[in-house]
Protein backbone atom coordinates (compact mmCIF):
# COMPACT_ATOMS: atom_id res chain seq x y z
CA UNK A 1 0.00 0.00 0.00
CA UNK A 2 0.99 3.64 -0.34
CA UNK A 3 3.22 5.03 2.38
CA UNK A 4 1.48 6.88 5.17
CA UNK A 5 4.29 9.46 5.06
CA UNK A 6 2.34 11.21 2.31
CA UNK A 7 -0.87 13.13 2.93
CA UNK A 8 -2.93 12.12 -0.08
CA UNK A 9 -5.01 14.72 -1.88
CA UNK A 10 -7.04 13.71 -4.93
CA UNK A 11 -8.33 16.03 -7.64
CA UNK A 12 -11.13 14.43 -9.65
CA UNK A 13 -12.81 15.94 -12.70
CA UNK A 14 -16.40 15.12 -13.59
CA UNK A 15 -16.89 13.94 -10.03
CA UNK A 16 -20.51 14.72 -9.23
CA UNK A 17 -21.89 11.97 -11.48
CA UNK A 18 -21.17 8.46 -12.67
CA UNK A 19 -17.66 7.02 -12.47
CA UNK A 20 -16.16 10.21 -11.04
CA UNK A 21 -18.69 10.32 -8.24
CA UNK A 22 -18.15 6.67 -7.33
CA UNK A 23 -14.38 7.21 -7.38
CA UNK A 24 -14.56 10.28 -5.14
CA UNK A 25 -16.66 8.38 -2.60
CA UNK A 26 -14.23 5.46 -2.68
CA UNK A 27 -11.21 7.71 -2.08
CA UNK A 28 -13.07 9.45 0.74
CA UNK A 29 -13.61 6.07 2.37
CA UNK A 30 -9.82 5.52 2.15
CA UNK A 31 -9.19 8.79 4.01
CA UNK A 32 -8.01 10.75 0.99
CA UNK A 33 -8.80 14.47 0.83
CA UNK A 34 -10.91 15.38 -2.21
CA UNK A 35 -11.05 18.31 -4.65
CA UNK A 36 -13.93 18.44 -7.12
CA UNK A 37 -15.45 21.03 -9.39
CA UNK A 38 -18.75 21.30 -11.22
CA UNK A 39 -20.80 23.97 -12.96
CA UNK A 40 -23.68 23.65 -10.51
CA UNK A 41 -23.09 25.03 -7.00
CA UNK A 42 -26.07 23.20 -5.51
CA UNK A 43 -24.79 19.84 -6.79
CA UNK A 44 -21.40 20.59 -5.24
CA UNK A 45 -22.89 21.47 -1.86
CA UNK A 46 -24.87 18.23 -1.74
CA UNK A 47 -21.90 16.14 -2.81
CA UNK A 48 -19.51 17.80 -0.36
CA UNK A 49 -21.88 16.95 2.49
CA UNK A 50 -22.10 13.37 1.25
CA UNK A 51 -18.32 12.99 1.07
CA UNK A 52 -17.86 14.39 4.57
CA UNK A 53 -20.58 12.11 5.88
CA UNK A 54 -18.68 9.14 4.45
CA UNK A 55 -15.52 10.26 6.26
CA UNK A 56 -15.72 13.31 8.56
CA UNK A 57 -11.92 13.28 8.96
CA UNK A 58 -11.17 14.28 5.36
CA UNK A 59 -10.99 17.73 3.80
CA UNK A 60 -13.20 18.42 0.81
CA UNK A 61 -12.60 21.34 -1.53
CA UNK A 62 -15.20 22.28 -4.10
CA UNK A 63 -15.25 24.98 -6.76
CA UNK A 64 -17.79 26.12 -9.30
CA UNK A 65 -15.94 25.71 -12.57
CA UNK A 66 -16.37 24.35 -16.08
CA UNK A 67 -13.70 21.70 -16.52
CA UNK A 68 -13.84 22.06 -20.30
CA UNK A 69 -12.71 25.68 -19.99
CA UNK A 70 -8.90 25.80 -19.71
CA UNK A 71 -8.72 28.96 -17.60
CA UNK A 72 -11.38 27.76 -15.15
CA UNK A 73 -9.80 24.30 -14.97
CA UNK A 74 -6.33 25.61 -14.11
CA UNK A 75 -7.76 28.10 -11.61
CA UNK A 76 -9.54 25.18 -9.91
CA UNK A 77 -6.26 23.23 -9.82
CA UNK A 78 -4.43 26.14 -8.18
CA UNK A 79 -7.20 26.74 -5.65
CA UNK A 80 -7.28 23.03 -4.78
CA UNK A 81 -3.54 23.14 -4.00
CA UNK A 82 -4.02 26.17 -1.77
CA UNK A 83 -6.87 24.50 0.11
CA UNK A 84 -5.47 20.99 0.47
CA UNK A 85 -1.75 21.10 -0.21
CA UNK A 86 0.10 19.17 -2.91
CA UNK A 87 -2.20 17.16 -5.16
CA UNK A 88 -0.90 13.58 -5.23
CA UNK A 89 -3.71 11.88 -7.18
CA UNK A 90 -5.41 13.13 -10.32
CA UNK A 91 -8.36 11.31 -11.86
CA UNK A 92 -9.20 12.66 -15.31
CA UNK A 93 -12.77 11.50 -15.59
CA UNK A 94 -14.49 14.44 -17.27
CA UNK A 95 -15.98 13.34 -20.57
CA UNK A 96 -18.85 13.64 -22.95
CA UNK A 97 -20.34 11.16 -25.41
CA UNK A 98 -21.90 12.06 -28.73
CA UNK A 99 -23.77 9.37 -30.66
CA UNK A 100 -23.14 10.70 -34.15
CA UNK A 101 -20.85 10.03 -37.07
CA UNK A 102 -18.13 12.54 -37.87
CA UNK A 103 -19.83 13.44 -41.15
CA UNK A 104 -22.99 14.34 -39.25
CA UNK A 105 -21.28 16.38 -36.51
CA UNK A 106 -22.24 19.99 -35.90
CA UNK A 107 -19.63 22.54 -36.95
CA UNK A 108 -18.47 23.12 -33.36
CA UNK A 109 -18.76 19.50 -32.19
CA UNK A 110 -15.10 18.54 -32.49
CA UNK A 111 -13.82 21.52 -30.52
CA UNK A 112 -16.34 20.86 -27.74
CA UNK A 113 -15.57 17.17 -27.42
CA UNK A 114 -11.79 17.76 -27.54
CA UNK A 115 -12.07 20.37 -24.79
CA UNK A 116 -13.99 17.91 -22.63
CA UNK A 117 -12.42 14.53 -23.35
CA UNK A 118 -8.75 15.41 -23.98
CA UNK A 119 -7.76 18.96 -23.05
CA UNK A 120 -8.35 18.65 -19.27
CA UNK A 121 -6.07 15.60 -18.97
CA UNK A 122 -3.37 17.31 -21.04
CA UNK A 123 -3.50 20.56 -19.10
CA UNK A 124 -3.67 18.96 -15.65
CA UNK A 125 -0.70 16.78 -16.58
CA UNK A 126 1.29 19.86 -17.56
CA UNK A 127 0.21 21.60 -14.34
CA UNK A 128 0.93 18.77 -11.90
CA UNK A 129 3.49 16.60 -13.68
CA UNK A 130 6.70 18.45 -12.76
CA UNK A 131 5.48 18.94 -9.21
CA UNK A 132 4.98 15.19 -8.86
CA UNK A 133 8.43 14.60 -10.37
CA UNK A 134 9.97 16.93 -7.76
CA UNK A 135 8.13 15.09 -4.99
CA UNK A 136 8.87 11.67 -6.55
CA UNK A 137 5.31 10.75 -5.69
CA UNK A 138 1.95 10.80 -7.41
CA UNK A 139 -0.57 8.82 -9.43
CA UNK A 140 -2.53 9.97 -12.46
CA UNK A 141 -5.54 8.03 -13.72
CA UNK A 142 -7.07 8.70 -17.14
CA UNK A 143 -10.53 7.32 -17.82
CA UNK A 144 -10.35 6.19 -21.43
CA UNK A 145 -12.79 3.88 -23.24
CA UNK A 146 -12.84 0.66 -25.24
CA UNK A 147 -13.70 2.99 -28.14
CA UNK A 148 -10.02 3.97 -28.01
CA UNK A 149 -9.18 0.38 -28.99
CA UNK A 150 -12.15 -0.42 -31.21
CA UNK A 151 -13.61 2.76 -32.77
CA UNK A 152 -17.37 3.17 -33.02
CA UNK A 153 -18.55 4.57 -36.35
CA UNK A 154 -21.69 5.96 -34.72
CA UNK A 155 -19.54 7.81 -32.17
CA UNK A 156 -16.72 9.00 -34.37
CA UNK A 157 -15.40 12.08 -32.60
CA UNK A 158 -15.76 10.37 -29.23
CA UNK A 159 -13.66 7.45 -30.49
CA UNK A 160 -11.01 9.83 -31.81
CA UNK A 161 -10.72 11.75 -28.55
CA UNK A 162 -10.57 8.61 -26.42
CA UNK A 163 -7.86 7.16 -28.67
CA UNK A 164 -5.94 10.41 -28.25
CA UNK A 165 -6.41 10.24 -24.46
CA UNK A 166 -5.01 6.71 -24.40
CA UNK A 167 -2.04 7.89 -26.46
CA UNK A 168 -1.50 10.80 -24.08
CA UNK A 169 -1.62 8.40 -21.14
CA UNK A 170 1.11 6.26 -22.65
CA UNK A 171 3.35 9.28 -23.22
CA UNK A 172 2.70 10.50 -19.67
CA UNK A 173 3.75 7.12 -18.30
CA UNK A 174 6.99 7.12 -20.27
CA UNK A 175 7.84 10.61 -19.05
CA UNK A 176 7.00 9.98 -15.41
CA UNK A 177 8.01 6.38 -14.70
CA UNK A 178 11.72 7.25 -14.19
CA UNK A 179 10.59 9.57 -11.37
CA UNK A 180 8.48 7.13 -9.32
CA UNK A 181 5.22 8.72 -10.51
CA UNK A 182 2.54 6.29 -11.64
CA UNK A 183 0.15 6.61 -14.58
CA UNK A 184 -2.76 4.26 -15.24
CA UNK A 185 -5.27 4.09 -18.07
CA UNK A 186 -8.71 2.85 -17.06
CA UNK A 187 -10.48 1.50 -20.15
CA UNK A 188 -14.17 0.84 -19.43
CA UNK A 189 -16.66 -0.78 -21.73
CA UNK A 190 -20.39 -0.08 -21.50
CA UNK A 191 -20.80 1.53 -18.08
CA UNK A 192 -24.10 2.61 -16.56
CA UNK A 193 -23.71 6.40 -16.51
CA UNK A 194 -25.73 9.37 -17.74
CA UNK A 195 -24.40 8.72 -21.25
CA UNK A 196 -27.13 6.09 -21.52
CA UNK A 197 -29.91 8.34 -20.26
CA UNK A 198 -33.05 7.92 -22.35
CA UNK A 199 -31.99 4.52 -23.71
CA UNK A 200 -33.46 1.20 -22.65
CA UNK A 201 -30.64 -0.78 -21.05
CA UNK A 202 -30.33 -3.67 -18.61
CA UNK A 203 -28.15 -2.63 -15.68
CA UNK A 204 -27.24 -6.28 -15.05
CA UNK A 205 -25.47 -6.46 -18.42
CA UNK A 206 -23.33 -3.35 -17.85
CA UNK A 207 -20.33 -2.28 -15.82
CA UNK A 208 -21.32 -0.30 -12.72
CA UNK A 209 -19.55 2.98 -11.86
CA UNK A 210 -18.57 1.37 -8.56
CA UNK A 211 -16.63 -1.27 -10.52
CA UNK A 212 -14.49 1.45 -12.05
CA UNK A 213 -13.97 3.06 -8.64
CA UNK A 214 -13.00 -0.29 -7.13
CA UNK A 215 -10.38 -0.83 -9.85
CA UNK A 216 -8.90 2.63 -9.29
CA UNK A 217 -8.72 2.19 -5.52
CA UNK A 218 -7.09 -1.22 -5.77
CA UNK A 219 -4.51 0.07 -8.26
CA UNK A 220 -3.81 3.05 -5.98
CA UNK A 221 -3.30 0.73 -2.99
CA UNK A 222 -0.66 -1.41 -4.68
CA UNK A 223 2.87 -1.44 -3.33
CA UNK A 224 5.22 1.38 -4.42
CA UNK A 225 6.97 -0.95 -6.86
CA UNK A 226 3.83 -1.98 -8.76
CA UNK A 227 1.65 -0.18 -11.29
CA UNK A 228 -1.20 -1.16 -13.59
CA UNK A 229 -0.42 0.46 -16.93
CA UNK A 230 -3.81 -0.24 -18.48
CA UNK A 231 -6.90 -2.14 -17.39
CA UNK A 232 -9.90 -3.05 -19.57
CA UNK A 233 -13.22 -3.56 -17.78
CA UNK A 234 -16.06 -4.79 -20.00
CA UNK A 235 -19.59 -6.13 -19.44
CA UNK A 236 -19.72 -9.87 -18.90
CA UNK A 237 -21.96 -10.44 -21.99
CA UNK A 238 -19.76 -8.15 -24.13
CA UNK A 239 -20.22 -4.60 -25.37
CA UNK A 240 -23.71 -3.22 -25.86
Amino acid sequence: MNSLKHIENALITGATKGMGRATALAFATEGVNIAVCARNAADLDVFKAELQAVNPAIKVFTAVADGSNKAQLLNFAAEAETALGAITIVVNNLGTYSHTSILDDADDAFEKIMNTNLMPAYELYRYFGKKMIAAKHGHLFNICSVAALNPIAQAGAYSVTKAALLGLTRVMRLELQPHNVKVSAIIPGSTLTDSWKGMEVDADTMVAPQDIASAIINIYKMSPGANVDEIIIKPTPGQL
